[in-house]
C-alpha cells in the first residue's frame, strides 16, 4: 500500500494522507516527480514499462516518474524513483525542479539531468521497467504519434529538450 501526503491548491501540506488507488477528494493534490536523463549528445533516456505494470503497460515513457510517498520531499522522491526504476543514483537534494506543471490533482515536478550512462550496465527495476534506450526529440514525437509513448503533453517533452539545449548553449558560450 502506497500512502501520499495531501497538499492544498497552494502546495501547502495539509497533514492529511491518501491511499494510492482511491479517488482524491475535491481540492486535494499530491506530488508527482518526472526525471529526464539526457546524454551529452542531447538524447533523452527513455524506458519501456513492463507489460504487467498497471497503467500504460508496455508504453515508452520519460526516464523515471512516480508519486512522492508520505514524508518525501520532491527531491527525495526524484532520487528514489530514478534509482528504483533505472538504477541511476543522483542526489537532487540541492536542486529545485526545472519546472512544475499543475495538473488536475497533482503538482508535477520535472527534473532534468545530463549524464552519459552506459545503458547496458543499468540495473532496471524489474517490477517497472522492461528496457531503456536513448531517443531524440523527434523519435519521441514519432512514438507519440504511433501511440506507443505515454500520453504526456508534447509541450512537456519540447520544454525538457529546449531547456537542455539552452543549458548546452550557455555552457559553450560562457
Amino acid at each position: 500500500m502506497e500512502i501520499w501526503d495531501i497538499y492544498n491548491q497552494n502546495r501547502i501540506k495539509t497533514n492529511k494522507t491518501h491511499i494510492r488507488g482511491e479517488k482524491l477528494a475535491a481540492g486535494d493534490f499530491h506530488l508527482v516527480v518526472f526525471i529526464a536523463i539526457f546524454n551529452t549528445a542531447g538524447q533523452m533516456l527513455i524506458q519501456q514499462r513492463q507489460p504487467f505494470k498497471e497503467g500504460w503497460s508496455g508504453y515508452w515513457d520519460i526516464t523515471a516518474a512516480g508519486s512522492a510517498i508520505s514524508g518525501d520531499t520532491s527531491q527525495q522522491a526524484a532520487s528514489r524513483e530514478l534509482y528504483e526504476e533505472v538504477g541511476i543514483t543522483v542526489d537532487f537534494s540541492s536542486i529545485n525542479p526545472h519546472f512544475t506543471i499543475n495538473a488536475e490533482t497533482a503538482f508535477c515536478d520535472f527534473y532534468l539531468h545530463t549524464q552519459d550512462v552506459d545503458i547496458e550496465k543499468l540495473e532496471l527495476g524489474h517490477d517497472e521497467v522492461q528496457q531503456v534506450k536513448w531517443a531524440t526529440k523527434q523519435e519521441i514525437f514519432d512514438m507519440m504519434e504511433d501511440g506507443i509513448f505515454v500520453p504526456v503533453q508534447r509541450g512537456s517533452i519540447e520544454l525538457c529538450f529546449g531547456l537542455i539545449e539552452r543549458r548546452s548553449t550557455l555552457a559553450i558560450g560562457e
